[in-house]
């Protein structure tokens, strides 16, 4: 499948990252092509640079805070299910707009007719910039628009001017679409990747991660244990730092854990607060680190991460704490009996959990904003969003509060919030995550997914959280579960072949010109530096694909809900999330199959970018952090905003990518 190369920051500050996180990605799932999201480094606002001009559309929001990264080449093939086969080949139609799809007839009360996506031109097809047309709401007028959306009477009309006006209707339900429906990424048998160690599924995760640890390079403590880091204003501690610092007895476990604790504290007392976790006991925190620091002293630690401090998204099960999903009420009716799987495999390593972190409720959204429990601000600017829906997770990894963090991902919420924060967001392949115990486990865009402050950290994490469970394994067929191997000759050069694709119009179409200059930047130096070349593709549909995503995960998050928003429990949700379940309750059982035809077709137009490129480049988000306006601490509906930080994302989740 796709993968995703972040560069931001630190995040990215060591040699071997840019060739690191595309092949750990891959190695997720697919053999080869990627999906390279790169965000501007830290902090979070840029200052603007004369002289670089753009103009900017916006795309339509998605829902359930996540995002997308850009896409790849084929000998690393990616996961997808070849559209079905029509005639002798194609007959090269071009598109009539952005859709690609051949116009039927369009006489009056005749449907729009797409063509056969394999009948496509994709040369002939040109970029049409999406704009968004939807209210910033906050106060009086947010509560009059969730009582108008909620109203029985005044609701569909409310919610059919919106999608309307979006070119959803259209698109939905007066299109006629020829491919049939994937209701689930389908990926095809995978060729062996090359240069890569396979770690296997149903190996104890403490042997995953000491196989993962053997494929990078040799640790040397002399570049981070001296007297200059002591003046840097900030440094990330990696896992094999705090793994070193415990083996020689510089620190333990025990005194890391009063530090944590002092400083949750002093994050949760400044002003205005930073509300990071939303469950924390400092108690529990150092009954574990006692744990830990006693098998120190033994001489006998578990693995690397024994010792290792993580966060947890308050949607993922984690004892002795409940799940809430950042709501007020979700503990009482989906109590936590026992640790996710994804938490389980971590605590079998020796990671200490600092508590549940804070997000946007129930992840739908993908600025962070949260009124139940105060919204997480950017550790690197407190007047500016974290993003979301995983928000709290990036504030504690990037404040340096722990090391790493699982989070979850059905539309960037592990993305923006890690291109946000300045760390590195690893959105991994449908399915290579066991989801059971994570509270949005049956959709059929979202995974758990880590975020860590370095990219080598990225690779410990997920060596230790991969593995499908069983049913995925029966229905995806996932390919075997593998890392890249760093310290192999056969690696040393492999970047010089890799081809990196880039849509320069939608690169591009961005509303802040200095985050696609910036980025240019970043892939220009990665190919000066390593010997890639750029490749100039189109990928049609882009628009479809939003709404294909919007449709999908909004369909499948109220069927979540549904039975708890009829018993009435929407009253006690936050006015924003009301606001978007309304907007899901209006979508139609022939609106999903819809999105899945869509589905399919988007698949087929990245499979074929993937035969002329390894990578698809793109910014992560559309914009840098935006700015939390006051009014909106008791509640906020901004599309536009969602829009521009979802601009890049949907691919990873629609087509279940790694990003």
């Amino acid at each position: 499948m796709c993968a995703t190369l972040i560069l931001a920051g630190q995040s990215c500050n060591q040699s071997a990252a840019p060739l690191l996180l595309p092949r750990l990605a891959a190695s997720g799932s697919c053999n080869g092509h990627y999906f390279l999201a790169i965000h501007p480094i830290h902090p979070p606002f840029l200052p603007p640079v004369p002289g670089r001009r753009h103009h900017h559309k916006t795309p339509l929001p998605g829902a359930r805070g996540r995002a997308l990264v850009p896409a790849a080449r084929p000998q690393l093939r990616i996961h997808s299910a070849p559209a079905p086969a029509r005639g002798e080949g194609p007959r090269n139609r071009p598109g009539t707009d952005q859709m690609g799809g051949g116009s039927g007839g369009r006489g009056k009360g005749m449907p729009r007719a797409m063509a056969p996506v394999e009948e496509v031109d994709v040369a002939a097809v040109r970029y049409k910039p999406a704009e968004l047309q939807a209210p910033h709401l906050t106060g009086f007028p947010l509560r009059a628009f969730v009582w108008l959306l909620e109203s029985p009477l005044l609701g569909p009309l409310v919610t059919s001017i919106l999608k309307k006006q979006n070119n959803m209707t259209q698109m939905l339900q007066h299109t006629v679409i020829p491919e049939r429906p994937m209701f689930y990424p389908e990926y095809p048998p995978q060729e062996p990747e090359r240069g890569v160690v396979t770690l296997g599924d149903d190996r104890d995760p403490v042997d995953r991660v000491e196989e993962a640890l053997s494929c990078l390079a040799p640790y040397d403590p002399s570049g981070r244990f001296t007297s200059a880091d002591e003046k840097n204003p900030f440094l990330y501690w990696k896992i094999r730092d705090f793994a070193y610092a415990y083996r020689s007895g510089i620190t333990t476990p025990s005194a890391v854990a009063e530090l944590v604790i002092a400083g949750v504290e002093e994050w949760n007392n400044k002003k205005p607060p930073m509300p990071m976790l939303i469950f924390f006991k400092a108690d529990d925190l150092r009954k574990q680190a006692d744990a830990s620091t006693k098998r120190f002293e033994k001489g006998s630690p578990i693995s690397v991460l024994d010792g290792i401090f993580f966060a947890v998204k308050d949607d993922i099960d984690c004892l002795p704490y409940p799940s809430k999903s950042a709501t007020t009420f979700f503990d009482e009716i989906r109590p936590v009996e026992k640790d996710a799987v994804a938490v389980s495999r971590l605590r079998k390593c020796g990671v200490i959990f600092i508590g549940k972190a804070n997000m946007h409720e129930l992840g739908l959204g993908v600025t962070g904003n949260n009124p139940n429990y105060g919204t997480v601000r950017n550790p690197h600017s407190v007047d500016r969003y974290t993003g979301g829906s995983s928000s709290g997770p990036a504030a504690l990894v990037s404040s340096g509060l722990c090391s790493g963090a699982i989070g979850t991902d059905g539309g960037g919420s592990v993305r923006i919030p890690s291109s946000l924060c300045g760390i590195v967001g690893l959105k991994t392949t449908f399915g290579r995550t066991d989801m059971t115990g994570v509270v949005c486990d049956a959709g059929t865009v979202e995974v758990a997914s880590p975020l860590t402050s370095s990219v080598e950290d990225s690779v410990l994490l997920y060596s230790a959280l991969a593995g499908s469970r069983p049913m995925d394994k029966l229905t995806l067929r996932p390919s075997l579960l593998c890392v890249p191997n760093l310290v192999s000759s056969e690696n040393s050069k492999i970047l010089q072949s890799v081809k990196v694709g880039k849509y320069t119009e939608w690169f591009h179409d961005v509303p802040d010109n200095e985050v696609s200059n910036t980025c240019e930047d970043a892939l220009n130096l990665l190919c000066s530096t390593f010997g890639c070349q750029i490749e100039e593709i189109i990928l049609p549909e882009l628009e479809e694909m939003r709404t294909a995503h919007l449709v999908s995960i909004g369909s499948e998050a109220f069927s979540d809900m549904n039975a708890h928003y009829q018993a009435g429990r929407r009253t006690e949700m936050t006015l924003d999330t009301r606001a978007s379940l309304a907007l899901f309750k209006s979508f139609t059982s022939a609106d999903y199959v819809a999105a899945q035809c869509l589905r399919r077709r988007i698949m087929y137009y990245h499979m074929e970018a993937f035969k002329k490129v390894d990578v698809i480049a793109t910014p992560t988000t559309g914009m840098t952090a935006p700015k939390i306006p006051p009014s909106a601490l008791k509640g906020e509906s901004d599309y536009v905003v969602s829009a521009k930080l979802m601009q890049f994302i949907f691919a990873g989740n629609l087509l279940g990518l790694p990003a």
